[in-house]
Formats: structure tokens, sequence, C-alpha cells
């Protein structure tokens, strides 16, 4: 009688019943339709220009559209990192210490962590040498996506400018929420 080692025989593949169906692993989001995604848009503008950067950051992590589509995604994203860039770098750690410290305050940073990562993904996506259709970069450093305008990344200035930006409001995260946000996001199967 031959040796079988039963230690490698995967016995997922004999079982049917044992494969997760994607809808399963992936949370059911309702859709959302982009005027309501630009309506959110005016109104975290609108408490911007009356110098409430924190109400206005918070609409914006509260109110996440991940039922949108992909340019209502893309106008949300570039709604945050406007607010974002409208942030001065003393006001991050007490910010996010109070968005810390609220009853939602994990799930909070854990989504501006999501927008933090997207906005990198779209900095190192602006910044390659294969043009995007839709993206078209101006002098002044912002570019426009599908007519929204990209607040703090700054393709005509490489690596540099709008990076640092992301990079400062992640440093500051993490400092405040710890390494467990950046687990969270990586595993949370809902994208931004």
């Amino acid at each position: 009688m031959a040796a079988i080692n039963y230690r490698l025989i995967d016995i997922d593949a004999l079982d049917p019943e044992s494969a997760f169906p994607a809808e399963l692993l992936t949370p059911p989001c309702d859709p959302i339709p982009t005027s309501e995604i630009q309506a959110l848009a005016t109104h975290c503008r609108q408490l911007l220009q009356r110098g409430d950067q924190e109400a206005a950051l918070v609409a914006a992590l509260e109110n996440v559209p991940y039922g949108g589509d992909e340019q209502g995604k893309e106008l949300h994203l570039g709604t945050v990192l406007e607010i974002l860039s409208s942030i001065k770098a003393v006001e991050m750690s007490p910010l996010l210490g109070r968005l810390y410290a609220s009853p939602s305050g994990t799930e909070l940073l854990d989504v501006l962590t999501k927008y933090l990562y997207k906005g990198m993904a779209r900095h190192n996506n602006s910044t390659s040498s294969v043009s995007t259709p839709g993206v078209s970069a101006h002098a002044t450093g912002v570019s426009s996506v599908s007519g929204a305008r990209e607040y703090g990344v700054a393709p005509s200035r490489g690596d540099g400018g709008g990076m640092s930006v992301l990079l400062s409001w992640h440093e500051k995260v993490v400092e405040i929420a710890g390494t467990g946000a950046i687990v969270r996001v990586m595993t949370d199967r809902r994208t931004v």
C-alpha cells in the first residue's frame, strides 16, 4: 500500500459547500446617486467657507458613498482632499484627537485612512508617464479629474508637494489611532 500524505490534500476542494460566495464577504451597499454626493460636497464647501473645517471633515467622513459609482467616489475623494488641504499642520493632531475621542472616532479615522491611501494611489497614477483619460494637469499644480478638482496632490511638483500633505496626515492618524487603523483599512472590503 502506498503512503499518502493526508496533510497535503485540499479538503476544501472536495466539499463544494465550504466555499464562501463573494456576496457574503462583501457587505451590501445601497446605491447612492451622484447628485447626493454633489450635494454633500456643496455642504462641505459651505462649512469650509464658514471656517468650520472640523465639521466639514466629520460630514465628509460620516457620509461615505460606498455604494456610489466611480465618478461619485472620485468627487467625494476630491472633497475630502480639499478639506484636508485647508487644515493647517498645527491643527491636525488636536482635530484628530477630538475625532478619535468621539463615539464613532475609530470608524472616522479608518475612513480617513482609506481616503489617504486612495489619494496616494491617485497621486502615483497621475505622476506616472502613462496618461490617464479624463485627467488633465494644469500649471497651477491642480489636476482635473472628470470635472472635479484634486486638492492636496500636485502632479506638476513631482513627488514632493501633494504627497507630503497626505503623508503628514497619515503620520498623525497612526500617531493617534495606532497601526490598527492600517490593518482595519487593509482588511475592509468596502472601498471608497
